[in-house]
Formats: C-alpha cells, sequence, structure tokens
C-alpha cells in the first residue's frame, strides 16, 4: 500500500487516547476533524465526552482545534461552545491550506497531530503537510452523501491497513 494512505497509528476513538501518547509523541496540536470523529453529522452541540476531552487536553498543555472541510454555522458553533479555534474550509484531502494554516498560526508541524475518520480525506491531508495522523473509526454509520461515496473507497484500505498490521495501534506508539 502506498505511504500516502498509512496514517501514524490507529485508534478506535479519540476519546480512547491516553496524555501517555501524545506526550510520548511530541504532540503540542492537536487538529481534529469534526463529522464522525468527534461527534455524529446529526449533533449540533458538543456532547458531555466531548467538554471532557477539551478539558483534558487543556490540562495535558495541548492546543485542540477543529479541522474541518465544513464552513461556517455548526463548525463554528461546535468551537464556540467549547471555547476553541476551528479552521473550517480546509478542502482536505488537499494539504495546502492545512501548511497554510500552520504556518500563519507559527504551529511546528513537528509537533501536530491530525485526527480523522477517514482515509481519503484526513490521512491523505495530514500525510501531505507531513503531519503524524491517527486514523479513528467513525461515531456513527451516518454520512452525508459526499462522505458515503469517499468510504466506497476507504472501507477496501481501512482493512487492508488493519489486517495486514501495517499502521501501528496508538497504543504501539507509547
Amino acid at each position: 500500500m502506498r505511504k500516502k494512505y498509512i496514517p501514524f497509528a490507529h485508534a478506535k476513538s479519540i476519546f480512547d487516547v491516553s496524555e501517555e501518547f501524545y506526550k510520548a509523541n511530541g504532540i503540542k496540536v492537536v487538529l481534529c476533524d469534526l463529522d464522525n470523529t468527534l461527534g455524529s453529522v446529526k449533533e449540533k452541540d458538543p456532547s458531555p465526552r466531548v467538554f471532557e476531552l477539551v478539558k483534558n487536553m487543556n490540562k495535558w498543555g495541548i492546543r485542540f482545534l477543529i479541522c474541518s472541510n465544513n464552513t461556517g454555522g455548526r463548525v463554528s458553533r461546535f468551537a464556540s461552545e467549547l471555547g476553541i479555534q476551528v479552521a473550517s474550509r480546509m478542502l482536505k484531502p488537499l494539504s495546502f491550506r492545512v501548511k497554510a494554516f500552520l504556518k500563519k498560526e507559527g504551529i511546528n508541524p513537528e509537533e501536530v497531530l491530525l485526527v480523522g475518520d477517514q482515509i481519503m480525506t484526513d490521512v491523505l491531508c495530514g500525510n501531505g503537510a507531513h503531519l503524524k495522523v491517527l486514523l479513528t473509526e467513525p461515531i456513527s454509520p451516518i454520512d452525508p452523501p459526499w462522505t458515503k461515496f469517499n468510504r466506497i473507497f476507504d472501507r477496501p484500505k481501512r482493512k487492508k491497513l488493519l489486517s495486514r498490521h501495517l499502521v501501528p495501534e496508538w497504543e504501539e506508539r507509547l
């Protein structure tokens, strides 16, 4: 399998990952996808476990941001309720907007972890921007039409990655 499809690590969910993982891998900034990574596409507001995650990230000294292809309303509201910054309209899988955002914010790419549930957007974008990428499983089976299309390509790649152990589980990166 081509390297651009292989994430740094895999986790069932971002909510499972411990502080030790971030510290062991020099992560100071987390760019996290919203849809099916932090919450279902149907959720308009953050769940209690998302609030807890952001609280922990702050406690651990990790800057947590939402990095989404979505625009406006829902993403901004979600981030605002959490008191965090959002990078929207990122055009993932293209990486130029993520690179420009990191440069503008003065963020060192070596200290960034991009977290998302899709190989065809999140992993390709993160690898294109030379970031560590944590691939998660989708939180919900509900997807918008464009994501349903992406899943056609995602499923066989994900199956191959995981069945052949081409990507380590997050615990193996401690």
